[in-house]
């Protein structure tokens, strides 16, 4: 016998997460989707806090300043959904050099060090895409809370 339930409408609902950090999104996509349990993190970048009536500024021309300041635009996304870097299973890093990537995993050891993370590092893929002039990182998330 198998028994049914029946989930509540919070529990299916779909919710957009934009942090009070981030800008509107430049295209139809929100900046993070929680639905039950689950948030999804779209991709950031190292774009500095928004300012009202300015344009993203890029945090610098590093990839140290704009891997850290991705970093922290992904978790203020986590944090406005309710989770925190232990609830991510899933990292997925986009370089637009491949030249970047010890450097990159230095940084990243560095930064998930410093965060104190009770549960285990979560799975990461990396790969190597195109992204706007100026622009040396994307980050997204995969997260399960609970």
């Amino acid at each position: 016998m198998t028994e049914k339930t029946e989930k509540t409408e919070t529990e299916t609902e779909k919710t957009a997460i934009t942090p009070a950090t981030h800008t509107a999104p430049p295209a139809k996509f929100s900046h993070g989707v929680k639905k039950g349990n689950i948030l999804q993190v779209a991709g950031q970048v190292g774009f500095l806090p928004a300012v009202e009536g300015q344009a993203p500024t890029v945090a610098g021309p590093t990839l140290r300043e704009q891997t850290l300041q991705t970093f922290a635009n992904v978790k203020a996304v986590l944090e406005a959904g309710g989770a925190s870097w232990d609830d991510v299973m899933m990292t997925r890093v986009y370089l637009t050099d491949v030249d970047h990537f010890a450097e990159m995993n230095e940084i990243y050891n560095a930064y998930f060090e410093e965060q104190g993370l009770t549960a285990p590092a979560s799975a990461r893929t990396t790969v190597y895409v195109g992204l706007p002039q100026g622009l040396l990182i994307e980050i997204d998330a995969l997260a399960v809370l609970g």
